[in-house]
């Protein structure tokens, strides 16, 4: 089918543009420019954009810069955008214009053309749509409000499901007693609650870390404009803007402490950044835990079986895999790269302005999509489900010679050494070696050989040695 078109124009002259599409000029032009990738702006960044965009009409419909049905019809098309009901109309490549102009000017140009069939006469992407703005402050802005809606609504709620789960796991299997591992060697014996608590522990660490970082998140750009003193912005706009985007968002919002910052350097969106990858490296070291403890099931530890989700071999029958940890482990390598990307991309800030904004929003948009879309399926699909072998657990804590760690303070490391090379190498309980080797009576060994007892432990104090 032949395609039709219709002839739009910008400062630099005409140029045909698809006759369904929403967009104008300035979009065709750049879609023309940028055939790099095929990545989109995320739907996140797209539905900020279109808030940022009903905030500013907002904003300047209060102030009496835009007459009341000018700025109502813009906020009625903008809010079509931020619910996701245009973006077919925003076809533009990630790798565009260093400052995200191509994108602003396509939000720009879609809102107007929206706004026009509603108004019924003309309504100017950039004089109407884009007033008190540039794709200066508007797009860093954005990276900003995308970031912590995606936290505020995605990950943080996927990271707490995630911990609860965990916290249920601690609960069913309370006093359920394991072999511990340092250097992946037996060592004292732990609760599996123990160990699990240390999960939720990083996860309750990284919830915190998130939190730190919102209150400069949330200081934005808009007002800056073009190189941060703020011409052709009302001297009222943001703090109005501000205003009418907590309105819309339910975030507490504000102007950044310094324009000159907000547009020129993206350290905050780089803290952030920083603060995933610790999340991906937690996630990662769960997920790693979950498959050593699943190993097996007969040469590994076989210590617990995860749910069988899918056949894991097309030529081993009846194998099953750690499906689940295995794509955990591969999201958090995905986001520690993306952070190596976004931390390359900050540091590109020339004088007034970071010319590297598409991709930074781009992949931290996507690490934190990725990290909320596998911790839910890690709480659910793994740790919700997985089974405990009791009997396996209980052979390797009869076997495991580093009990005789607890007879240290009675015979001394270099006798309880003897007595730990002497059960490992015949094979032997612990219990019955130390039997032969020292004095000790039955009742005593058994007490103090008892793993569930070592498990409580108490913190003396001081250094300890190697693990």
């Amino acid at each position: 089918m032949t395609q039709s078109f219709r002839t739009e124009h910008d400062s630099m002259g005409e140029l045909q543009v698809p006759r369904e599409a929403l967009w104008g000029a300035q979009t065709q032009r750049a879609l023309e420019n940028f055939p790099v990738s095929g990545w989109h702006m995320p739907r996140a960044f797209i539905a900020a954009l279109g808030l940022v965009k009903q905030a500013a009409a907002r904003a300047n419909g209060r102030l009496g810069l835009l007459e009341s049905n000018l700025a109502a019809s813009i906020e009625a098309a903008a809010a079509e955008v931020a619910d996701g009901r245009h973006d077919a109309h925003f076809p533009l490549d990630v790798f565009q214009t260093g400052s995200g102009t191509s994108t602003n000017m396509n939000a720009n140009e879609v809102i107007a053309t929206l706004a026009t069939g509603r108004l019924g006469k003309p309504v100017h992407p950039n004089d109407h749509v884009n007033m008190g703005q540039s794709s200066n402050d508007v797009i860093p802005t954005t990276i900003h409000v995308s970031a912590t809606l995606a936290v505020r609504r995605d990950l943080a709620p996927a990271l707490e499901r995630l911990g609860a789960v965990i916290a249920a796991k601690e609960r069913e299997l309370d006093g359920q007693v394991k072999t511990g591992r340092t250097h992946l060697m037996d060592a004292m014996p732990v609760t599996f609650a123990q160990e699990l608590s240390g999960w939720r522990a990083q996860l309750e660490s990284g919830l915190e870390r998130l939190a730190a970082t919102a209150p400069r998140l949330q200081r934005l750009a808009q007002g800056g404009t073009a190189v941060g003193t703020g011409i052709n912005a009302h001297p009222q706009f943001a703090a109005g803007f501000c205003a009418a985007l907590a309105e819309l968002t339910g975030c507490p919002f504000a102007p950044a402490r310094n324009y000159f910052e907000a547009l020129s350097s993206q350290d905050t969106a780089v803290e952030l950044s920083g603060q995933l990858k610790v999340i991906a490296v937690s996630l990662m070291k769960i997920a790693n835990d979950l498959r050593w403890m699943n190993s097996g099931p007969l040469a590994g530890l076989g210590e617990i079986a995860l749910p069988a989700l899918q056949p894991g071999s097309s030529i081993m029958p009846g194998k099953v895999n750690p499906v689940i940890p295995e794509a955990t482990a591969m999201v958090c390598a995905q986001v520690i790269g993306q952070d190596a990307t976004i931390a390359i991309a900050g540091q590109s800030g020339s004088f007034q302005l970071n010319v590297m904004l598409p991709v930074i929003a781009y992949n931290l948009l996507e690490s934190a999509r990725l990290l909320a879309n596998v911790a839910r399926l890690l709480a659910e699909k793994a740790i919700a489900g997985f089974k405990v072998n009791p009997a396996r657990l209980a052979e390797a804590l009869e076997r495991n010679p580093i009990l005789v760690t607890a007879l240290n303070p009675i015979i001394g490391y270099e006798k309880g050494a003897a007595i730990a090379k002497k059960a490992y190498a015949e094979g032997r309980p612990i219990r019955e070696v130390a039997a032969q080797m020292t004095d000790l009576p039955p009742e005593q060994l058994e007490r103090l050989l008892d793993p569930q007892a070592l498990t409580r432990g108490g913190i003396t104090g001081g250094a300890g040695g190697g693990g």
